[in-house]
């Protein structure tokens, strides 16, 4: 079985030393360590992490910068930490990439499921599973290799947003509420919900629509919620 690795990115040393002992009982051992937001980017380079806990308070940058640049070369899930609980903050790591938010004080339990809920949806204590390509459109969706491509051409998408498109064209046709879609892909109550989602669906559109404003794969039906199609009708 694969040694997942998680990144904990945070300046405070008894924070870290809280997460890492949180994760050893979790059965997580390989727990790499950042105190700054460039030995961050640095380690995601050098070290590829399978999960990142990432500090919004980091003294060099911020965390919503360094998560930016860490998309650019990984499409690793990233557990944002921070001492803000505004809709906005939560909204603004969503939007550069982040897959989840967890407000300080944080219990490190909680923290660890989280990062275990991640990892299992990479294989975390899984056997092997194979998965055939799915193919919607001009899409060709790879499950296990985590990659999506249209007409030949690989996409960018962070972790979560291909979670959602992978569980989207698994039903595909099927109308899928905000709220089962949020339970699913995040494995939470669905309460206040709607902005999460929308950010992930603007995004994804932006991604694989010719035209998002015009959206051919990913449809909204108002006061329903989302289905994916195949604009070719097949």
């Amino acid at each position: 079985m694969k040694e997942y690795k998680v990144m904990l990115v945070d300046d405070e040393p008894d924070i870290l030393e809280l997460l890492e002992k949180a994760l050893n009982i979790e059965g997580i051992e390989y727990i790499i360590k950042a105190e700054n937001g460039r030995d961050a980017i640095e380690k995601c380079q050098t070290l590829c992490p399978d999960v990142i806990i990432l500090d919004i308070m980091l003294p060099d940058m911020d965390g919503y910068e360094v998560c930016r640049q860490i998309r650019s070369i990984s499409h690793c899930p990233i557990l944002f930490l921070s001492s803000k609980n505004d809709e906005l903050d939560k909204l603004l790591g969503l939007a550069v990439g982040g897959d989840d938010y967890v407000t300080k004080p944080f219990s490190p339990r909680e923290v660890a499921y989280r990062v275990k809920a991640q990892l299992r949806r990479l294989g975390y204590g899984a056997a092997p599973e194979q998965r055939a390509a799915i193919s919607i459109g001009a899409l060709t969706i790879d499950p296990d290799g985590g990659r999506v491509f249209k007409d030949g051409q690989a996409l960018d998408l962070t972790a979560r947003e291909f979670e959602i498109l992978c569980y989207m064209a698994e039903n595909k046709g099927r109308v899928i509420s905000k709220e089962r879609l949020y339970e699913t892909i995040w494995g939470e109550d669905s309460f206040g919900c709607d902005n999460t989602i929308m950010v992930h669906i603007r995004h994804l559109r932006e991604k694989l629509e010719s035209n998002p404003a015009a959206p051919e794969y990913i449809l909204t039906l108002k006061g329903l919620g989302y289905k994916l199609v195949d604009p070719y009708g097949k």
